[in-house]
């Protein structure tokens, strides 16, 4: 099933449409620019299932900032009386489909009437004060007394949030990680799927062939580095427990993210590097030489 609940943005494609025309309006985006971009009537898609779940959340986004018309309130009227939705969820489970349908009832009486309060554009401060930066080599201490290293992969700022995206290593060593050092550790991984040819995904994911070849056979998966994610908010709390000891850049086309958890304390990355094995081992992560992946700055 294309959602995962029966709420109008409630899944990827409904949290896609709608966040994208939000982070559009929010930009300063005029009315034309949101609607080339996010148009309502799309000629061609998948199915009435999943242009039930795009129109209807596209034309929630317009109904707030003010975008939403007569014309374009018939044409959701038209979408929502197919019943694909309704229909689908109540094959699957009855109690469902009704809830949906309820859904459907009070969206659709509410994007019929006037908005009286369009909702203004929201200006997000994004923090300048860093603690970390791209490409840094982070060393740390765990309860053995050996150091242990991630690296941060990128530090993501969206919608007024701010997480450190911190790459896993398996450097393990009474040495600082210097670079050099970390060029002997292995960078943990997943393999993601690829639907497309060879040819396409190496388009795709300029690098991946060096990978493939690494792991033998033939081979076509995209990939996705294992990572923590720490929130601006909460790494202030224990930053002192790192120290940036160098710089090594993920090659671009390799910096792409496949598995992540959220770690709120110190206590989070004691446990996981205290017993790296078993984590590997839960996530089936992948190990790669970081020579492979990495390139030290100059």
């Amino acid at each position: 099933m294309a959602t995962d609940g029966i709420k109008i943005v409630d899944g990827d494609t409904a949290h896609d449409t709608y966040w994208g025309i939000m982070d559009l309006y929010d930009s300063g985006a005029d009315s034309e620019k949101i609607e080339n971009e996010f148009p309502l009537i799309q000629p061609d898609y998948v199915d009435d299932f999943d242009n039930e779940i795009y129109v209807t959340s596209c034309g929630l986004a317009l109904w707030e900032i003010g975008l939403m018309t007569q014309d374009k309130v018939k044409y959701i009227q038209t979408v929502i009386d197919k019943g694909a939705t309704v229909t689908e969820w109540s094959r699957e489970n009855e109690k469902e489909g009704r809830a949906r349908k309820r859904e459907l009832e009070k969206y659709f009486k509410k994007i019929s009437q006037v908005n009286n309060k369009v909702r203004p554009r929201k200006k997000y401060r994004k923090i300048t004060n860093l603690l970390f930066h791209d490409n840094e080599i982070l060393a740390f201490k765990v309860r053995d007394g050996k150091y242990r290293a991630v690296i941060c992969s990128m530090v993501d700022q969206y919608r007024g949030r701010c997480n450190y995206n911190l790459a896993l290593t398996t450097y393990n060593s009474s040495l600082k990680p210097t670079p050099d050092e970390l060029l002997k550790a292995d960078i943990l991984g997943i393999h993601i799927g690829s639907g497309f040819p060879q040819s396409e995904t190496i388009l795709q994911q300029p690098g991946i062939e060096k990978l493939w070849e690494y792991y033998g056979g033939t081979n076509n998966h995209f990939f996705g580095l294992a990572t923590s994610a720490v929130s601006h908010t909460d790494f202030i709390n224990f930053k002192d427990n790192f120290e940036v000891t160098g710089t090594i850049k993920i090659k671009e086309g390799l910096n792409r993210m496949g598995s992540f958890g959220y770690e709120s304390n110190f206590d989070r990355f004691e446990d996981i590097f205290g017993d790296l094995e078993s984590h590997i081992k839960s996530f089936r992560f992948k190990r790669y030489p970081i020579k492979l992946v990495c390139d030290i700055e100059s």
